[in-house]
């Protein structure tokens, strides 16, 4: 190890620990705690109940037809592990819900697409 001229090493190495951490296997102490939440079922309910749709905690009011969309991605979604699925994917569901391209296209909703039209394909 070089020495600076201060006469101090340029890498100091510090143990910090109290011994080995390894062999002292703190799973198997019997602390009392008071509730119990290594059984993971808390967990899990929370999470479901994190995924599904609801729309009364937004803060407008959906139609009919964006509740059935939601509610169908939600489906997909969990069916297919799939928490963020590809526009394809998103597609896919659209069809499976009956829709169909029937009209030409009209300008893009929002300030981006203000007297845009989306191109045609093919």
């Amino acid at each position: 190890m070089a020495i600076e001229e201060s006469g101090k090493p340029e890498v100091l190495v510090t143990d910090r620990r109290n011994g080995d951490r390894r062999a002292l296997n703190r799973r198997q102490r019997n602390v009392p705690v008071p509730q119990e939440r290594r059984s993971g079922q808390e967990r899990r309910n929370q999470g479901e109940r994190r995924r599904q749709v609801d729309p009364t905690t937004c803060e407008r009011d959906y139609t009919e037809e964006e509740i059935a969309f939601m509610t169908a991605m939600d489906q997909y979604k969990r069916d297919n592990r799939r928490p963020f699925p590809t526009w394809s994917e998103v597609l896919e569901v659209l069809y499976s819900l009956g829709y169909r391209k029937v009209a030409e296209p009209t300008a893009l909703p929002g300030l981006s697409g203000e007297g845009k039209k989306v191109p045609p394909k093919g």
